[in-house]
């Protein structure tokens, strides 16, 4: 029994460094449609990712999973909102050289998601938890004091997704059933916005070079890949060992910002960098203490 319980925990370890392995080198992707307009990107995101994930539906004989309540398709439809604004951020983020903030922000993300906790479902920190919050916080604000503004772009990312999490964590569904609901409640939006960018004569799709089209056909399984590994992993780790693996993701787009594409990260980028790492630091070990004296005295 135990032999088989860490198989299937090594198995959740691979999963989970496949997705976020994945979502690290995204920007790679994203960079190489960089000429085609972010909307559009998101676009080709959102219906090819309708495509994947009600083949993987129908695969699976999982369709029953997309029928769910007037009130959460309510609640549903603001949480595919906010997908999509962190999605278009991101494309955004990347294609204008702005990978080092792009991964900030998923570097804020897990604090952001915290702090909402303690807001919004009464989740109380212990003081270590709390120090690791201002110490990150500090960081922004020594951005907007030396650099004379808000990294947008790094807090919008943080924000929207830890209100999406918020959102998702409320309505408790099958992860890959509900981003398929998402999306498809997005393709109205999306069709509206390919039939502007077509209007505007700026639609690359079907006019630009065989690899582009190809390359945006791809942005659904690039899209619904790790997060399918992701679902697969959260089923047999622990939401702690989770937590650790998240941080591969910013890490390694960090890594190509500044290796692959010359990113300037100079010393106020490298305070609140520092800032971030070191609240991370601190919560997760915290965490990791606590959980192992829980168990102590469990035991």
């Amino acid at each position: 029994m135990s032999q088989m319980f860490e198989k299937s925990t090594i198995q959740g370890a691979y999963f989970a460094l496949t997705a976020y392995v994945f979502w690290g080198i995204l920007p790679i992707y994203f960079k190489a449609v960089d000429h085609v307009s972010a909307i559009e990107i998101l676009v080709h995101r959102v219906l090819w990712s309708v495509v994947f994930l009600l083949g993987v539906l129908v695969y699976t004989g999982q369709l029953d999973r997309l029928r769910l309540p007037p009130r959460k398709l309510g609640l549903l439809f603001f949480s595919a909102l906010l997908i999509a604004a962190n999605w278009l951020l991101s494309i955004y983020g990347i294609v204008n050289d702005n990978i080092v903030e792009t991964s900030l922000g998923y570097f804020i993300s897990p604090l952001v998601s915290v702090f909402l906790g303690v807001i919004f479902l009464g989740e109380r920190l212990r003081p270590l938890q709390w120090m690791a919050i201002f110490i990150a916080f500090f960081g922004i604000f020594f951005q907007l004091m030396y650099y004379g503004k808000i990294p947008w772009i790094a807090l919008s990312l943080a924000f929207s997704f830890g209100f999406y999490g918020l959102i998702r964590k409320n309505l408790n569904l099958h992860s890959v059933a509900g981003l398929a609901l998402e999306t498809l409640m997005m393709v109205p939006f999306a069709l509206f916005a390919l039939f502007w960018i077509y209007e505007k004569g700026q639609l690359q799709f079907g006019v630009a070079d065989l690899n582009t089209n190809l390359l945006l056909v791809s942005a659904g399984v690039v899209t619904s890949i790790p997060l399918l590994c992701f679902s697969a992993a959260i089923t047999k780790i622990s939401l702690t060992a989770s937590g650790m693996f998240q941080y591969l993701a910013p890490s390694i787009s960090l890594v190509i910002a500044l290796v692959m594409y010359g990113e300037p990260f100079g010393l106020d980028r490298l305070i609140t960098f520092s800032c971030i790492w070191l609240a991370l630091t601190i919560f997760t070990t915290e965490m990791l203490l606590h959980h192992r004296r829980k168990q102590y005295f469990l035991h």
